[in-house]
């Protein structure tokens, strides 16, 4: 465990001002200005995955990220204005994006394919950890992290980039450099350096638990939604819709219909979650909980989904029950030329069926 140590420092120019400053507040100057930093921090020769450098401004967080990990520290860069964000990760496959984006919470295609300046300051942050950690470092240091979010989405930030580094999707170390103490234990990092008392402490937090509840809702709600709907904004009139609130905030929203031919089956016609919830397993939370609710009226349940994240949800949980996998999307019908009807024609897609069952099951193979 090296001590990592450092000196900054700076000219003092000498003026009038400058000598009004000093007598004014007995200021003693020098020809430099000098600031020296001694504290712990783990090597890279340690067991550990994520840790934060946190502390107030200018208590020296950046010049310890920077002599502790050199080259790896990252900073937000420049974006192109005249090119959508889903082509501004150079030659990586279109699969690996995907998921990349959606590790991070950033899971809403109408948004990717829009320039990065006119993204939310939620948006740009999970673009900007999404470029971070696939930028193929051994460790990411990435400063000022959450500094200009909202802190809820810091928050939710923080702990969908811990899920997704925890479980494996990207091979990196990761230490956050931050002046914000509320996303510490989102983060739950193995250690933790805090500038303002130049101390290091060990031993993975955990986050705070958050509350999920889900209410009947009215149509209207599905407003709030629909421009995040990767394939719609529009919602059938006879939906049966649901929401869900996170901590008394609206979070995610879904809506089942009637499956035309099936009686006594429903059918999840729409699945939204808010960006700023994205990331952190609302989405396959909520929809089992949902699920489950229309299951105890006595109807079955099935849904047909295109979007990774839903694919691995269904996948993975037990919960459901894969029925068909279509790499290519199930043909054209006769339900084709009814109005609002939109067929998966030329998507991967996979169905699967509610079976209320807990626990979890071996992965299954499907398109993503």
């Amino acid at each position: 465990m090296p001590l990592v140590s450092a000196t900054v420092e700076c000219p003092v120019f000498e003026s009038f001002r400058v000598a009004q400053v000093a007598g004014m507040f007995e200021l003693t100057l020098a020809d430099k200005c000098r600031e020296s930093f001694a504290v712990e921090v783990p090597g890279l020769d340690e067991a550990w995955q994520i840790g934060v450098i946190v502390g107030p401004s200018a208590s020296g967080k950046t010049t310890i990220a920077r002599r502790a990990f050199g080259g790896q520290l990252y900073s937000t860069g420049e974006w192109p204005s005249d090119r959508a964000v889903i082509d501004c990760f150079g030659a990586l496959p279109i699969k690996q994006l995907t998921l990349a984006l959606t590790a991070v919470g950033f899971g809403s295609p109408p948004a990717w394919v829009k320039p990065y300046q006119v993204l939310s300051n939620g948006e740009k942050f999970r673009c900007d950890m999404a470029r971070a950690l696939l930028s193929g470092r051994a460790v990411v240091a990435f400063d000022e992290f959450t500094s200009v979010v909202d802190r809820t989405v810091a928050k939710v930030g923080a702990a969908a980039v811990a899920k997704a580094l925890r479980a494996g999707r990207f091979a990196q170390r990761f230490v956050a450099v931050t002046c914000h103490y509320d996303v510490v234990e989102w983060l739950e990092p193995d250690w933790v350096v805090d500038m303002s008392t130049l101390s290091l402490s060990r031993g993975r937090l955990r986050r705070p638990a958050m509350r999920l509840e889900i209410v009947r809702c009215e149509r209207a709600a599905w407003r709030l939604f629909a421009r995040h709907h990767y394939l719609s904004a529009e919602l059938n009139r006879a939906a049966e819709c649901y929401l869900a609130t996170l901590d008394g905030a609206p979070a995610a929203f879904c809506a089942f219909l009637a499956a035309i031919g099936h009686a006594g089956v429903r059918r999840v016609t729409r699945i939204v979650v808010l960006p700023d919830f994205q990331g952190i397993g609302v989405g396959g939370r909520f929809l089992d909980m949902v699920c489950k609710l229309v299951r105890e009226q006595g109807r079955r349940v099935t849904i047909t989904s295109s979007h990774p994240s839903m694919i691995a949800h269904l996948a993975h949980s037990a919960a459901w029950r894969i029925s068909r996998v279509s790499p290519a999307g199930r043909e054209r019908s006769r339900m084709t030329g009814r109005a609002n009807y939109r067929t998966s024609f030329g998507r991967p897609v996979v169905s699967a069926e509610f079976q209320a069952s807990g626990g979890r099951k071996p992965p299954v193979c499907c398109p993503a």
